[in-house]
């Protein structure tokens, strides 16, 4: 990827958008992408569960999971 606003991160964060984490694992960031998978997708999971209160984090949480595949720099 070139720099940032490049396709590549463009997809990246498309991905994002649709699987937390993927798009950070299109970069090849591998921890990255499963932290986010794991805190993103387990909040939307519990949530349901916990009167809606994780959304209050986890929606920004994904948010600037997207947001950090769009902006990343190798």
């Amino acid at each position: 990827m070139a720099e940032q606003g490049s396709a590549g991160n463009v997809i990246a964060a498309i991905c994002s958008f649709f699987f937390p984490g993927l798009g950070q694992l299109v970069q090849g960031r591998i921890l990255a992408a499963i932290l986010f998978f794991i805190f993103v997708a387990g909040g939307y999971a519990i949530g349901p569960w916990l009167l809606f209160i994780p959304y209050i984090v986890v929606i920004p949480l994904h948010i600037w999971c997207i947001i950090d595949a769009a902006k990343f720099k190798p």
